[in-house]
């Protein structure tokens, strides 16, 4: 599938804000099943790019500007040819051994409701992938898909205990729970074709406001003795597919954030964000 994606966050200060300095994680990369045809990121304000490689190798960009800054417009749009893997990642660089992935952090911390919870979706079960994909079911059948009641700084205890959220909520609780029965966990950040039922925070074209908005897919990946780093999507109840495009890794959704930043002076911040993600209709002939 070739997937075209034009992702346009705008924010608005009033009054203007002093400057600003952000750190996108808005680049895919190429590895097997995933391949960049053309990508490209456009800052409104004078500035310098600076690419670089991130801890977890994520390609990263950084910038910063000085005001006064009354509106502050980032736009990425690219093309992204992708294969079916069933969820395998394969041809990625890893910096660190799986192992890193055990270790806790204040997103995916998990209460002993949420351990007994994962304990009892993997009982009985020897096979590590059968293992995971219990513990994605069980999710599913506990939480409903819901953007009111969490934001990006919803813990996975508080949103397995509202028994609701969005797919960043639904990985952060794979992750906890992944964890706690002896799996390396990780969460990963990109988009997702969709055709109307996928639960995604990127369903056609969003226009969201105030500053906790964001837009894209998160989906958690585990690691599989023999097969490496494998994706799953409790959000959608899947291993991800051709329809999705990988990002960016981290421990937790705010190491692996496609957009994050501090501005400094000005007054009230408000964010907008468009997204459109879709098959293209320049297919490769083969």
């Amino acid at each position: 599938m070739r997937i075209h994606v034009k992702h346009a966050t705008i924010y608005t200060y009033d009054p203007p804000a002093n400057g600003a300095i952000q750190t996108l994680r808005l680049t895919p990369r190429n590895h097997d099943g995933q391949y960049v045809v053309s990508w490209r990121i456009d800052v409104s304000e004078s500035c310098r790019l600076r690419a670089h490689e991130d801890a977890f190798g994520n390609l990263t960009h950084t910038f910063a500007v000085e005001g006064p800054i009354s509106e502050l417009r980032v736009i990425v749009e690219g093309e992204v040819e992708t294969q079916d893997t069933s969820g395998v990642v394969r041809g990625v660089k890893e910096r660190f051994p799986a192992s890193l992935y055990m270790r806790e952090t204040d997103l995916t911390v998990a209460d002993p409701a949420l351990r007994a919870f994962a304990e009892q979706a993997a009982a009985g079960i020897e096979d590590r992938i059968a293992k995971l994909h219990a513990l994605m079911e069980a999710i599913g059948a506990h939480m409903t898909f819901d953007p009111e009641p969490t934001q990006a700084t919803t813990t996975a205890k508080e949103a397995f205990a509202l028994k609701r959220g969005v797919c960043q909520d639904y990985a952060h609780i794979f992750i906890a729970g992944a964890r706690h029965i002896g799996i390396p966990a990780r969460y990963a950040s990109g988009y997702i074709v969709t055709d109307g039922a996928a639960q995604s925070q990127t369903q056609g074209l969003i226009q969201l406001q105030g500053a906790s908005a964001q837009a894209g897919h998160g989906w958690a990946e585990a690691y599989v003795e023999g097969l490496g780093w494998v994706g799953f999507d409790p959000a959608n109840l899947q291993c991800p597919t051709e329809a999705y495009v990988r990002l960016a890794v981290g421990l937790d959704y705010l190491g692996a954030a496609p957009v994050r930043g501090n501005r400094y002076g000005g007054g009230e911040e408000n964010l907008s964000v468009a997204l459109t993600v879709d098959q293209s209709s320049r297919q490769i002939q083969g």
